[in-house]
């Protein structure tokens, strides 16, 4: 079974517009309603769906940090720096870790893209 994403609010639509043409398992927060939730709601959210979260937002950094130091259970978050990773390398690090990962794999894990 191939791996799931979830995308917070901030997250690009143009890349969650391509990743989905490749195939790629991505569901946006906006489509639960969910732009003003807080980012541990969203953390539950996907942990609910089985979903990694895909991120910009560099507070997701400490909040799993966080959770992974007290042992408080998440599905996984991969972020990527608006600025410094293209539009090619997280299109691409995405569709890899989707076809290569499983969720049990990333549960509890902090990735950041690009992959190296």
């Amino acid at each position: 079974m191939s791996l799931g994403f979830y995308a917070d609010a901030n997250f690009e639509y143009a890349i969650t517009d391509e990743l989905r043409r490749r195939g790629a398992n991505v569901r946006r927060a906006q489509e639960d309603h969910a732009e003003r939730w807080s980012d541990e709601e969203i953390l539950d959210r996907a942990m609910q769906l089985g979903l990694v979260v895909l991120t910009h937002d560099s507070d997701f950094l400490g909040i799993a940090a966080f959770r992974q130091a007290r042992g408080v259970p998440f599905a996984g978050v991969v972020y990527s720096h608006a600025i410094r990773v293209s539009f090619g390398e997280c299109v691409r690090d995405v569709v890899l870790m989707s076809e290569a990962l499983d969720a049990e794999y990333m549960r509890n894990r902090l990735e950041h893209l690009p992959l190296r």
